[in-house]
């Protein structure tokens, strides 16, 4: 995976690292866009953590803000970060296939082996 895509992975695994930020994501997905206020009446998170990570989401590339009225920034779900890890965290389970199938392909030739 190139150097570029390894460093979307890291951010977006960091984003997924706090269940709030997860509570976030899932919000969005099951209602569509929504303001930092609209999330905050929505989920048990003051608006002010949900603004700091909307900040956070939004440098990983998971939500991209849209300027509105009355300075009420919407914030949309971004997939294409996502697609990303999923490629990677794919790279790597095909990485751990190989070795795991020769070591349980070992034990069953070898059952009291350790």
């Amino acid at each position: 995976m190139p150097a570029d895509q390894e460093s979307i992975a890291e951010q977006v695994f960091t984003a997924l690292s706090d269940p709030s930020r997860r509570a976030i994501l899932a919000a969005l997905a099951a209602a569509g866009p929504a303001t930092a206020t609209d999330l905050a009446n929505r989920l048990p998170i003051t608006r002010q953590a949900i603004a700091k990570h909307l900040g956070l989401l939004t440098e990983a590339g998971l939500v991209r803000a849209e300027p509105g009225e009355r300075r009420r920034v919407r914030y949309h779900l971004q997939s294409a970060p996502m697609r990303v890890a999923q490629q990677f965290l794919a790279a790597l389970a095909r990485d751990w296939d190989s070795p795991l199938n020769a070591l349980k392909d070992h034990l069953d030739r070898n059952p009291g082996a350790p």
